[in-house]
């Protein structure tokens, strides 16, 4: 019976899936992950959705179901006012370095009627750990990694980047940190420190500005935010060294800068921020547009921000929820989690939450 057992669990472990990973949430594991009935209310208080969260990283919806990443492995789904926590099966382990795990999480157009997913994570290769794009089939509740797009994307101790959306020209972008090395941001060879741009199949696009190269963008840090306007113009967050993060408008081909400048530096063959930290540290991850504004998870903030791209004046929409690692909007409400169980907070007991504000109280 030992022996069974012990065979069991190696099989697990090399498919990259722990006990907890496979395991539906009993009644008892329920208890830390409810809904909480606050009601709506006229007040600009956020109203809590979800809590006992487990390092939750990337929001997503269709039909008025929300999905939310949990960075050890799992995808929260919360559908009629009923919530489950359902694993997520990877070829490979989840490396367990600092903000490494399950990051990225998106759903493919026509997930409804396809359930294909997409999401980017880290694994150890000879010891070392590295990140990759792949593609999640979504079937008898619980994910399963189907393709690799692609693998080897250069990681560290640190900066992992890992947000990953798909744009109005049906592509896939990602943004990848530069693991602590700063000089392959420079290096338009390396997968590190850019934001990279690909057909939903993993295929290079024709029309990528370096010829058979994955790299839309270079000189990036650690990048955590995308989100395009209504005109098409494509924004990133990115992390600074100390203080001085950025919001970035992208644009194909460009060098922003990491680590040859920062913040108000300049280079006349590098681009400059749109605003940037400062002296202080916002640690910026999700981002979302919405009706002029980019919104901005900020983590070391503790902040969702509001930057208004046509004043340019900053603002924090909210401030007393601790961390914040991603924020989505539809046409109705604007959600955000918190990420104080990230190993860097200070959670409580109910941490960490989902939340959701009405566009109508954003001002």
């Amino acid at each position: 019976m030992k022996k069974k057992l012990l065979i069991v669990l190696i099989v697990l472990l090399f498919a990259g899936c722990s006990l907890k990973d496979i395991t539906q949430p009993d009644h008892t594991e329920n208890e830390n992950l409810q809904m909480e009935q606050t009601g709506k209310t006229a007040s600009d208080k956020p109203e809590v959705l979800l809590s006992g969260l487990d390092a939750p990283w990337s929001i997503q919806e269709v039909e008025e179901t929300l999905f939310v990443s949990e960075r050890t492995g799992s995808i929260v789904q919360l559908k009629d006012g009923k919530v489950k926590r359902e694993p997520v099966e990877l070829k490979e382990k989840l490396s367990e370095e600092s903000e490494a795990g399950l990051l990225g999480f998106l759903l493919a157009p026509g997930f409804e009627d396809s359930g294909q997913g997409f999401a980017y994570y880290t694994y150890e290769l000879d010891g070392k750990p590295v990140n990759r794009v792949v593609t999640l089939q979504y079937e008898e509740g619980s994910w399963k990694e189907t393709n690799v797009l692609l693998d080897q994307i250069p990681s560290g101790n640190y900066h992992h980047g890992g947000r990953i959306k798909i744009g109005f020209d049906n592509k896939l972008y990602v943004t990848t940190g530069d693991a602590k090395q700063g000089e392959i941001a420079q290096d338009v060879n390396s997968l590190g420190g850019k934001i990279l741009r690909m057909n939903l199949d993993g295929s290079i696009p024709d029309d990528n500005p370096f010829p058979n190269s994955y790299v839309y963008s270079y000189g990036h840090r650690n990048p955590q935010g995308l989100t395009w306007d209504l005109e098409g113009r494509l924004y990133s967050s990115e992390h600074g060294e100390s203080g001085k993060d950025e919001l970035n408008q992208i644009e194909p081909g460009k060098n922003y800068g990491w680590p040859e400048i920062e913040g108000d530096e300049k280079n006349a063959e590098m681009e400059t921020p749109l605003i940037h930290a400062g002296d202080n540290t916002w640690a910026p991850s999700g981002i979302a547009y919405n009706n002029g504004k980019i919104y901005i998870a900020s983590l070391r903030g503790e902040a969702l921000k509001a930057y208004d791209i046509v004043t340019k004046d900053i603002k924090d929409i909210v401030t007393d929820q601790g961390r914040i690692r991603d924020v989505y909007i539809d046409g109705t409400y604007l959600y955000f989690i918190s990420n104080n169980t990230d190993g860097r907070g200070n959670p409580d007991k109910k941490d960490d939450r989902l939340y959701r504000i009405p566009l109508t109280n954003l001002k």
